[in-house]
Protein backbone atom coordinates (compact mmCIF):
# COMPACT_ATOMS: atom_id res chain seq x y z
CA UNK A 1 0.00 0.00 0.00
CA UNK A 2 1.00 3.16 -0.25
CA UNK A 3 2.10 5.58 2.00
CA UNK A 4 -0.46 8.70 0.46
CA UNK A 5 -3.35 5.92 0.70
CA UNK A 6 -2.51 5.30 4.31
CA UNK A 7 -2.81 8.69 4.90
CA UNK A 8 -5.66 9.31 3.35
CA UNK A 9 -7.17 6.50 5.14
CA UNK A 10 -6.35 7.68 8.60
CA UNK A 11 -7.34 11.16 7.68
CA UNK A 12 -10.56 9.72 7.21
CA UNK A 13 -10.81 7.87 10.70
CA UNK A 14 -10.02 11.16 12.74
CA UNK A 15 -12.75 13.14 10.40
CA UNK A 16 -14.86 10.39 11.68
CA UNK A 17 -14.28 10.75 15.20
CA UNK A 18 -14.62 13.98 15.30
CA UNK A 19 -18.09 14.01 14.14
CA UNK A 20 -19.33 11.79 16.42
CA UNK A 21 -17.45 13.43 19.32
CA UNK A 22 -19.48 16.77 18.29
CA UNK A 23 -22.85 14.52 18.17
CA UNK A 24 -22.19 13.06 21.80
CA UNK A 25 -21.35 16.90 22.79
CA UNK A 26 -24.79 18.47 20.99
CA UNK A 27 -26.80 15.68 22.33
CA UNK A 28 -25.90 16.09 26.05
CA UNK A 29 -27.09 20.27 25.82
CA UNK A 30 -30.37 20.82 27.08
CA UNK A 31 -33.39 22.04 25.10
CA UNK A 32 -34.33 25.77 24.47
CA UNK A 33 -36.95 26.55 27.70
CA UNK A 34 -40.36 26.84 26.12
CA UNK A 35 -42.34 29.99 26.38
CA UNK A 36 -44.78 29.98 29.43
CA UNK A 37 -48.27 30.16 28.59
CA UNK A 38 -50.56 33.28 28.00
CA UNK A 39 -52.44 33.83 30.90
CA UNK A 40 -56.35 34.84 30.60
CA UNK A 41 -57.67 36.60 34.01
CA UNK A 42 -61.52 36.81 34.87
CA UNK A 43 -63.40 33.94 32.54
CA UNK A 44 -66.21 32.57 33.61
CA UNK A 45 -66.18 28.62 34.00
CA UNK A 46 -68.59 26.13 34.31
CA UNK A 47 -68.42 22.47 35.28
CA UNK A 48 -70.50 20.09 33.43
CA UNK A 49 -73.39 18.05 35.34
CA UNK A 50 -75.50 15.85 33.51
CA UNK A 51 -79.44 16.85 35.26
CA UNK A 52 -82.85 15.57 34.76
CA UNK A 53 -84.54 17.02 31.82
CA UNK A 54 -87.87 16.74 30.01
CA UNK A 55 -87.70 13.84 27.14
CA UNK A 56 -89.43 14.74 24.06
CA UNK A 57 -90.11 13.40 20.31
CA UNK A 58 -88.76 15.70 17.74
CA UNK A 59 -90.55 16.33 14.36
CA UNK A 60 -89.93 18.55 11.96
CA UNK A 61 -93.20 19.73 9.12
CA UNK A 62 -94.18 22.55 7.14
CA UNK A 63 -96.85 24.75 7.79
CA UNK A 64 -99.74 25.04 5.47
CA UNK A 65 -103.27 26.30 5.54
CA UNK A 66 -106.04 24.85 7.19
CA UNK A 67 -108.37 25.80 4.27
CA UNK A 68 -106.87 25.69 0.80
CA UNK A 69 -108.60 24.85 -2.21
CA UNK A 70 -107.01 24.30 -5.78
CA UNK A 71 -109.36 26.10 -8.14
CA UNK A 72 -110.78 24.73 -11.86
CA UNK A 73 -113.01 24.92 -14.40
CA UNK A 74 -115.89 22.73 -14.65
CA UNK A 75 -115.98 23.28 -18.71
CA UNK A 76 -113.50 23.40 -21.54
CA UNK A 77 -112.57 26.86 -23.18
CA UNK A 78 -110.57 29.84 -23.55
CA UNK A 79 -109.60 32.10 -20.31
CA UNK A 80 -110.69 34.73 -21.35
CA UNK A 81 -109.46 37.03 -18.24
CA UNK A 82 -107.65 36.15 -15.17
CA UNK A 83 -108.68 38.89 -12.79
CA UNK A 84 -106.07 38.27 -10.16
CA UNK A 85 -101.89 37.46 -9.20
CA UNK A 86 -100.83 35.84 -6.06
CA UNK A 87 -100.92 37.72 -3.08
CA UNK A 88 -104.68 39.42 -4.01
CA UNK A 89 -107.28 38.49 -1.08
CA UNK A 90 -110.42 37.72 -2.40
CA UNK A 91 -113.67 37.28 -1.37
CA UNK A 92 -116.60 34.26 -1.55
CA UNK A 93 -118.30 34.56 -4.75
CA UNK A 94 -116.22 36.82 -6.79
CA UNK A 95 -115.39 35.99 -9.91
CA UNK A 96 -111.22 35.00 -10.21
CA UNK A 97 -111.06 33.39 -13.51
CA UNK A 98 -113.56 33.82 -16.91
CA UNK A 99 -113.79 31.30 -20.05
CA UNK A 100 -114.72 31.71 -23.56
CA UNK A 101 -118.88 31.22 -22.95
CA UNK A 102 -120.24 31.11 -26.68
CA UNK A 103 -120.92 27.60 -27.09
CA UNK A 104 -122.19 27.54 -23.58
CA UNK A 105 -124.19 30.43 -24.27
CA UNK A 106 -125.44 28.76 -27.61
CA UNK A 107 -126.86 25.77 -25.71
CA UNK A 108 -128.69 28.11 -23.59
CA UNK A 109 -130.29 30.12 -26.74
CA UNK A 110 -130.87 26.53 -28.06
CA UNK A 111 -132.58 24.94 -24.79
CA UNK A 112 -134.59 28.35 -24.75
CA UNK A 113 -136.32 27.99 -27.56
CA UNK A 114 -137.11 24.12 -26.77
CA UNK A 115 -138.86 25.33 -23.53
CA UNK A 116 -140.87 28.17 -25.82
CA UNK A 117 -141.45 25.03 -28.57
CA UNK A 118 -143.15 22.62 -25.55
CA UNK A 119 -144.86 25.21 -23.81
CA UNK A 120 -146.81 25.73 -27.41
CA UNK A 121 -147.12 21.88 -27.45
CA UNK A 122 -149.15 22.29 -24.26
CA UNK A 123 -151.40 24.82 -25.14
CA UNK A 124 -152.47 22.38 -28.43
CA UNK A 125 -152.38 19.48 -26.21
CA UNK A 126 -154.74 21.32 -23.75
CA UNK A 127 -157.06 22.48 -27.09
CA UNK A 128 -157.13 18.86 -28.48
CA UNK A 129 -157.81 17.49 -24.55
CA UNK A 130 -160.49 19.69 -23.94
CA UNK A 131 -162.28 18.88 -27.32
CA UNK A 132 -162.07 15.52 -27.26
CA UNK A 133 -163.36 15.90 -23.42
CA UNK A 134 -166.41 17.74 -24.13
CA UNK A 135 -167.03 15.47 -27.16
CA UNK A 136 -166.83 11.98 -24.76
CA UNK A 137 -169.45 14.26 -22.34
CA UNK A 138 -172.13 14.30 -25.27
CA UNK A 139 -171.48 10.70 -26.75
CA UNK A 140 -171.73 9.75 -23.33
CA UNK A 141 -175.18 11.02 -23.19
CA UNK A 142 -176.46 9.33 -26.37
CA UNK A 143 -175.04 6.27 -25.71
CA UNK A 144 -176.48 6.33 -22.01
CA UNK A 145 -179.72 7.06 -24.09
CA UNK A 146 -179.27 4.12 -26.20
CA UNK A 147 -178.90 6.33 -28.93
CA UNK A 148 -175.24 5.79 -30.10
CA UNK A 149 -173.73 2.65 -31.44
CA UNK A 150 -171.36 1.10 -29.33
CA UNK A 151 -167.95 1.09 -32.02
CA UNK A 152 -168.92 5.10 -32.49
CA UNK A 153 -168.84 5.54 -28.44
CA UNK A 154 -165.55 3.46 -28.74
CA UNK A 155 -163.72 5.39 -31.34
CA UNK A 156 -164.67 9.07 -29.09
CA UNK A 157 -162.90 6.74 -26.29
CA UNK A 158 -160.21 6.21 -28.00
CA UNK A 159 -159.79 9.84 -28.89
CA UNK A 160 -160.05 11.15 -26.07
CA UNK A 161 -157.71 8.70 -24.88
CA UNK A 162 -154.83 9.64 -27.08
CA UNK A 163 -155.30 13.36 -26.74
CA UNK A 164 -154.83 12.95 -22.82
CA UNK A 165 -151.31 10.54 -23.89
CA UNK A 166 -150.57 13.43 -26.22
CA UNK A 167 -151.22 16.47 -22.81
CA UNK A 168 -149.15 14.23 -20.61
CA UNK A 169 -146.11 13.85 -23.42
CA UNK A 170 -146.46 17.51 -23.82
CA UNK A 171 -145.80 18.32 -20.35
CA UNK A 172 -143.23 15.77 -19.77
CA UNK A 173 -141.48 17.69 -22.51
CA UNK A 174 -141.90 20.63 -20.74
CA UNK A 175 -140.14 19.38 -17.77
CA UNK A 176 -137.65 18.21 -19.79
CA UNK A 177 -137.03 21.56 -21.48
CA UNK A 178 -137.13 23.46 -18.31
CA UNK A 179 -134.89 21.25 -16.91
CA UNK A 180 -132.17 22.16 -20.40
CA UNK A 181 -133.00 25.81 -20.07
CA UNK A 182 -131.69 25.11 -16.11
CA UNK A 183 -128.61 22.89 -17.38
CA UNK A 184 -127.44 25.16 -20.17
CA UNK A 185 -127.28 27.97 -17.67
CA UNK A 186 -125.40 26.23 -15.09
CA UNK A 187 -122.91 25.87 -18.00
CA UNK A 188 -122.84 29.35 -18.71
CA UNK A 189 -122.14 30.07 -14.88
CA UNK A 190 -119.31 27.33 -15.02
CA UNK A 191 -117.27 29.78 -16.94
CA UNK A 192 -116.90 31.72 -14.33
CA UNK A 193 -114.29 30.70 -11.84
CA UNK A 194 -115.27 31.93 -8.28
CA UNK A 195 -113.56 32.22 -4.96
CA UNK A 196 -115.29 29.42 -2.34
CA UNK A 197 -114.55 31.26 0.46
CA UNK A 198 -112.46 34.68 1.56
CA UNK A 199 -108.96 34.03 1.37
CA UNK A 200 -105.37 35.08 -0.82
CA UNK A 201 -104.33 33.59 -3.77
CA UNK A 202 -101.16 32.28 -2.73
CA UNK A 203 -100.77 30.26 -6.74
CA UNK A 204 -101.63 31.55 -10.05
CA UNK A 205 -101.45 29.02 -12.67
CA UNK A 206 -103.22 29.92 -15.93
CA UNK A 207 -102.94 33.00 -18.23
CA UNK A 208 -105.47 34.00 -20.88
CA UNK A 209 -105.69 32.66 -23.89
CA UNK A 210 -104.90 29.19 -22.65
CA UNK A 211 -106.87 26.62 -22.68
CA UNK A 212 -109.10 25.67 -19.36
CA UNK A 213 -110.25 22.15 -19.08
CA UNK A 214 -111.85 20.06 -16.02
CA UNK A 215 -110.22 18.96 -13.07
CA UNK A 216 -106.87 21.43 -14.40
CA UNK A 217 -105.96 23.77 -11.54
CA UNK A 218 -105.82 27.64 -12.57
CA UNK A 219 -105.71 28.99 -9.01
CA UNK A 220 -105.28 27.91 -5.28
CA UNK A 221 -106.88 30.23 -2.65
CA UNK A 222 -105.97 29.74 1.05
CA UNK A 223 -107.58 30.92 4.45
CA UNK A 224 -105.15 33.43 6.13
CA UNK A 225 -106.88 33.11 9.18
CA UNK A 226 -106.25 28.90 10.25
CA UNK A 227 -102.85 27.58 9.55
CA UNK A 228 -101.83 23.76 10.84
CA UNK A 229 -97.98 22.22 11.08
CA UNK A 230 -98.03 19.27 9.65
CA UNK A 231 -95.07 16.94 10.41
CA UNK A 232 -93.97 13.41 10.04
CA UNK A 233 -93.16 11.44 13.31
CA UNK A 234 -91.53 7.71 13.31
CA UNK A 235 -93.38 4.70 13.59
CA UNK A 236 -91.25 3.87 16.60
CA UNK A 237 -92.15 7.18 18.40
CA UNK A 238 -95.73 7.77 17.76
CA UNK A 239 -97.10 6.56 21.08
CA UNK A 240 -95.85 9.72 22.20
CA UNK A 241 -98.48 12.11 20.74
CA UNK A 242 -101.48 12.35 21.83
CA UNK A 243 -104.65 13.70 20.37
CA UNK A 244 -105.75 16.62 21.83
CA UNK A 245 -102.65 17.64 23.64
CA UNK A 246 -100.62 21.01 23.47
CA UNK A 247 -97.18 21.07 21.92
CA UNK A 248 -94.22 23.60 21.77
CA UNK A 249 -93.93 25.02 18.07
CA UNK A 250 -90.92 26.98 17.25
CA UNK A 251 -91.17 28.49 13.16
CA UNK A 252 -87.75 28.85 12.06
CA UNK A 253 -88.57 31.97 10.63
CA UNK A 254 -90.54 33.64 13.77
CA UNK A 255 -86.85 32.78 15.87
CA UNK A 256 -86.28 30.78 18.69
CA UNK A 257 -89.57 31.27 20.86
CA UNK A 258 -92.12 28.59 20.92
CA UNK A 259 -95.64 28.78 20.40
CA UNK A 260 -98.66 26.77 21.65
CA UNK A 261 -99.76 24.79 19.38
CA UNK A 262 -103.04 21.79 19.72
CA UNK A 263 -102.83 18.25 17.98
CA UNK A 264 -106.04 17.81 15.83
CA UNK A 265 -105.49 15.03 13.91
CA UNK A 266 -103.03 11.99 13.51
CA UNK A 267 -103.58 10.10 10.40
CA UNK A 268 -103.95 6.82 11.00
CA UNK A 269 -102.09 4.86 8.51
CA UNK A 270 -98.17 5.27 8.13
CA UNK A 271 -96.50 6.07 5.09
CA UNK A 272 -95.12 2.83 3.58
CA UNK A 273 -91.88 4.60 2.53
CA UNK A 274 -90.46 6.46 4.93
CA UNK A 275 -92.22 4.61 7.69
CA UNK A 276 -93.75 7.91 9.47
CA UNK A 277 -97.02 9.43 10.89
CA UNK A 278 -98.44 12.44 9.53
CA UNK A 279 -99.11 14.32 12.67
CA UNK A 280 -101.04 17.77 11.91
CA UNK A 281 -101.03 20.72 14.51
CA UNK A 282 -103.23 23.85 14.78
CA UNK A 283 -101.34 26.60 15.25
CA UNK A 284 -102.92 30.03 17.14
CA UNK A 285 -103.22 33.39 15.67
CA UNK A 286 -101.22 33.94 12.65
CA UNK A 287 -99.88 37.09 13.58
CA UNK A 288 -98.25 36.57 16.82
CA UNK A 289 -97.60 40.10 18.54
CA UNK A 290 -95.09 37.90 20.52
CA UNK A 291 -93.27 36.31 18.00
CA UNK A 292 -90.76 39.22 16.96
CA UNK A 293 -87.85 38.22 14.40
CA UNK A 294 -84.42 40.21 14.82
CA UNK A 295 -84.32 41.45 10.71
CA UNK A 296 -87.91 42.77 10.76
CA UNK A 297 -87.42 45.84 12.83
CA UNK A 298 -88.94 44.74 15.64
CA UNK A 299 -92.15 43.64 14.29
CA UNK A 300 -94.40 41.19 14.31
CA UNK A 301 -94.30 38.41 11.82
CA UNK A 302 -97.22 36.50 10.07
CA UNK A 303 -97.10 33.03 10.00
CA UNK A 304 -97.39 31.80 6.11
CA UNK A 305 -97.97 28.17 4.60
CA UNK A 306 -94.54 26.24 3.22
CA UNK A 307 -92.44 27.45 6.30
CA UNK A 308 -90.40 24.90 8.34
CA UNK A 309 -91.45 24.28 11.43
CA UNK A 310 -90.29 21.91 14.65
CA UNK A 311 -92.26 20.43 17.33
CA UNK A 312 -91.75 19.28 20.17
CA UNK A 313 -93.75 15.85 21.97
CA UNK A 314 -93.22 15.72 25.90
CA UNK A 315 -92.87 11.84 26.86
CA UNK A 316 -91.14 11.96 30.55
CA UNK A 317 -87.77 12.20 31.93
CA UNK A 318 -84.13 11.86 30.91
CA UNK A 319 -80.71 12.26 31.98
CA UNK A 320 -78.63 14.54 29.36
CA UNK A 321 -76.10 17.38 29.74
CA UNK A 322 -77.20 21.15 28.52
CA UNK A 323 -74.84 24.06 28.73
CA UNK A 324 -75.58 27.62 27.46
CA UNK A 325 -75.73 28.63 24.54
CA UNK A 326 -73.33 31.35 24.81
CA UNK A 327 -70.81 28.67 25.50
CA UNK A 328 -70.64 27.41 22.16
CA UNK A 329 -68.26 28.42 18.80
CA UNK A 330 -69.38 28.17 15.25
CA UNK A 331 -67.05 26.67 13.07
CA UNK A 332 -68.37 26.59 9.51
CA UNK A 333 -70.88 23.72 9.75
CA UNK A 334 -69.65 22.79 12.97
CA UNK A 335 -69.57 23.56 16.86
CA UNK A 336 -67.60 23.51 19.45
CA UNK A 337 -66.43 24.41 23.01
CA UNK A 338 -63.29 25.22 24.79
CA UNK A 339 -62.46 22.99 27.76
CA UNK A 340 -60.21 23.68 30.18
CA UNK A 341 -57.85 21.14 31.44
CA UNK A 342 -56.47 20.57 35.32
CA UNK A 343 -53.65 22.48 33.98
CA UNK A 344 -55.46 25.20 33.31
CA UNK A 345 -55.23 25.54 29.90
CA UNK A 346 -58.05 25.75 26.92
CA UNK A 347 -58.79 24.11 24.06
CA UNK A 348 -61.15 23.49 21.33
CA UNK A 349 -62.73 20.63 21.57
CA UNK A 350 -65.97 20.11 18.58
CA UNK A 351 -69.41 18.85 20.02
CA UNK A 352 -72.92 17.65 18.87
CA UNK A 353 -75.64 19.43 19.78
CA UNK A 354 -79.20 18.44 20.39
CA UNK A 355 -82.53 20.37 21.24
CA UNK A 356 -82.52 24.07 22.60
CA UNK A 357 -84.45 24.75 25.64
CA UNK A 358 -84.62 28.76 26.75
CA UNK A 359 -81.02 29.61 26.98
CA UNK A 360 -79.67 26.06 27.39
CA UNK A 361 -78.96 23.67 24.58
CA UNK A 362 -78.43 19.91 24.69
CA UNK A 363 -75.15 18.28 24.35
CA UNK A 364 -75.59 14.78 22.66
CA UNK A 365 -71.54 14.08 22.39
CA UNK A 366 -68.16 15.35 22.89
CA UNK A 367 -68.56 16.20 26.70
CA UNK A 368 -68.28 14.61 30.07
CA UNK A 369 -69.60 14.80 33.44
CA UNK A 370 -67.41 16.91 35.49
CA UNK A 371 -65.62 18.73 32.25
CA UNK A 372 -64.95 22.61 33.03
CA UNK A 373 -65.89 24.84 29.63
CA UNK A 374 -65.87 28.53 29.11
CA UNK A 375 -68.91 29.75 29.62
CA UNK A 376 -68.66 32.59 27.47
CA UNK A 377 -65.63 32.45 24.98
CA UNK A 378 -66.81 35.60 23.53
CA UNK A 379 -64.82 36.45 19.65
CA UNK A 380 -61.17 35.69 21.56
CA UNK A 381 -59.49 32.83 20.71
CA UNK A 382 -58.41 30.72 23.85
CA UNK A 383 -57.07 27.77 22.07
CA UNK A 384 -53.33 26.98 24.54
CA UNK A 385 -53.92 29.96 27.13
CA UNK A 386 -53.90 29.42 30.41
CA UNK A 387 -57.60 30.39 31.84
CA UNK A 388 -57.88 31.47 35.46
CA UNK A 389 -61.84 31.56 36.48
CA UNK A 390 -63.40 34.84 38.16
Amino acid sequence: MMKGQIFTRYSLIAAAALAIVGWMGCSESKPPALAPAEKVHRVALLQVQKATVPDAVDATGTVRAALSAQLASQVMGTITRVSVHEGDHVRRGEVLVSIDEAQQQAAYTSAKAGLQASQESIAAADADYALAEATMKRYQTLYDKKSLSPQEYDEVKTKLAAAQARREAAHAGHTQAEAGVSQAGTAISFTKVRAPFDGVVTSKLAEPGAMAAPGVPLLVVEDPSRFRLETQVDESKIGAVKLGESVPVVIDELGDQPIEGKVTQIVPAADPASRTFTVKIDLPNPTLSSVVAPDNGGAPLPIRSGLFGRARFPRGQREAIEIPKSAVLSRGQLQAVYIVGSDHLASLRYVTLGAASGDQIEVLSGLQNGDRIVAQPGDGELSGKQVEAQ
